[in-house]
């Protein structure tokens, strides 16, 4: 007797039309996601990014955040804060009223601004057009004048606190100076003269080509033709410049601590929380104004490069 096998087959899903497209999809049964990247590449992704903002979070934002706490309270850096050491802003009306070495530190401040955004910067400029016209050994020339960036601060204020040494140093042994305001255009000019390099080897030559046929020397080609279309550049600059000015601290510290008409903003944050004063409240009021200051040229930047990408 011969076996009879039954099959059952099961009825596909049916099908129906997508409202406003009129394609046939499967009913009833649900979509799946597919996605390029593995759970793998995810974790990775993960950690890739969690970490540095973590980082950030720690070592960059954290201490910012307990600075300002900390300029609200006369706390000295020794023990736990107590309600009575909060004191308000007092240290704020203490700063800009009594405190004879603020407004000199700020003062100074402007002029490490002027001598950047004056010297520093028209001379690195002036380099760049000179290099970019690559002439014999534009690469030693280009490495020279940049190794005093590779320097760190410190060991360029060592560098020049040897040259400037009373007896023994050789600037004032030759020409009898004894002014330090040259030390960070020494610095400075190796980095905008590579910045405005790069600028310029990114311009279209067209457009310089354009400019000749139409009659204008390198003189107006440069300042209305190349310098326009370096905009972004010019940006970056201003607010490398800016952020170098209110930053330094290094060389002047390593010179005289800071002191005998070198204060700075940040060497009186360092000389009234770490010192025998222990005015750890007083010092972060000072931090704060710096980091407001610092934000201006920091927020008009990015605002710019927002608005050009919009």
């Amino acid at each position: 007797m011969a076996e009879t096998t039954s099959t059952t087959s099961v009825a596909p899903a049916p099908a129906v039309i997508k409202p406003g497209t009129g394609a046939l999809v499967a009913a009833g049964r649900p979509r799946r996601r597919y996605s390029l990247l593995t759970r793998h590449d995810k974790l990775l992704l993960t950690l890739m990014v969690g970490i540095p903002l973590l980082l950030d979070l720690i070592l960059i934002w954290g201490p910012a955040a307990a600075s300002v706490g900390f300029s609200f309270t006369n706390w000295s850096g020794i023990g736990a804060i107590s309600p009575g050491n909060f004191i308000g802003v007092k240290n704020y009306q203490n700063l800009f009223t009594s405190y004879i070495f603020f407004w000199p530190a700020l003062r100074h401040n402007l002029i490490w601004l002027a001598f950047l955004s004056l010297v520093s910067t028209p001379l690195g400029m002036f380099l760049a057009v000179l290099l970019d016209r690559e002439i014999r050994g534009t690469r030693v020339y280009q490495s020279v004048l940049f190794l005093p960036v590779v320097l760190s601060l410190a060991v360029v204020g060592f560098i020049w606190e040897l040259q400037y040494a009373p007896s023994e140093g050789f600037i004032n042994n030759a020409f009898g100076l004894v002014e330090s305001h040259r030390i960070i255009d020494w610095r400075h000019v190796g980095y905008i003269m590579v910045l405005y390099l790069a600028g310029l080897k990114s311009v279209d030559p067209s457009l310089r080509e354009a400019a000749k046929v139409d009659g204008a020397n390198e003189r107006q080609t440069f300042f209305s033709v190349v310098l326009p279309v370096m905009a972004p550049i010019n940006i970056v600059i201003v607010v490398v410049t800016a952020i170098e000015s209110l930053r330094a601290f290094d060389i002047v510290y390593i010179i005289n601590r800071g002191k005998n008409g070198l204060e700075l903003l940040s060497t009186l944050i360092t000389n009234n929380s770490i010192s025998e004063a222990s005015l750890v409240g007083f010092g972060s009021a000072i931090a704060v104004v710096l980091l407001v200051i610092s934000l201006v040229p920091i927020v008009t930047f990015l605002s710019t490069v927002s608005r050009e990408r919009a």
